[in-house]
């Protein structure tokens, strides 16, 4: 029988941001770079494991070869070409599980991604990951706009 899928309780870290960026790249180039590419914009290349399924886990580094930093989750939701949802939690969350979920809008100039990660425990753990996010969302857009 199934069972559904357990979202982290939340309720008591109620810390999150939001950033957006519009893409050039289409929404199904932009979520296969979420469920199958990783490693080309945001994990160190050939660490991740992901099996692009709900309720499975998923595990990649970030950093460098020579100084990885783990990252650890597993998948709350998928809609092909929409939306991915999953949990992360690394030392810099404090070993809690957060939420990471991404969306793509077709507008008129382009695809605008709206991430939204939610469940830090502190302000301060929360604006370290403010100060990431945007990079790493550049690198995205480049990674994927170069094959549009």
């Amino acid at each position: 029988m199934d069972q559904p899928v357990r979202h982290p309780d939340l309720s008591t870290r109620p810390h999150e941001l939001t950033v957006e960026r519009v893409m050039k790249a289409s929404p199904s180039l932009l979520y296969a770079a979420w469920t199958q590419g990783l490693d080309l914009w945001l994990a160190v290349p050939g660490s991740v494991l992901m099996r692009p399924a709900v309720d499975e886990p998923l595990y990649f580094d970030t950093g460098s070869p020579e100084k990885r930093n783990p990252h650890y989750g597993r998948i709350l939701l998928l809609e092909p070409n929409q939306r991915i949802e999953f949990t992360w939690v690394t030392a810099a969350t404090e070993g809690v599980e957060t939420v990471v979920a991404a969306e793509f809008r077709k507008q008129p100039r382009g695809i605008r991604l709206r991430l939204r990660h939610s469940g830090f425990p502190t302000a301060a753990i929360r604006d370290l990951h403010q100060q990431v996010w945007p990079d790493k969302l550049e690198r995205l857009d480049e990674i994927t706009s170069a094959t549009v």
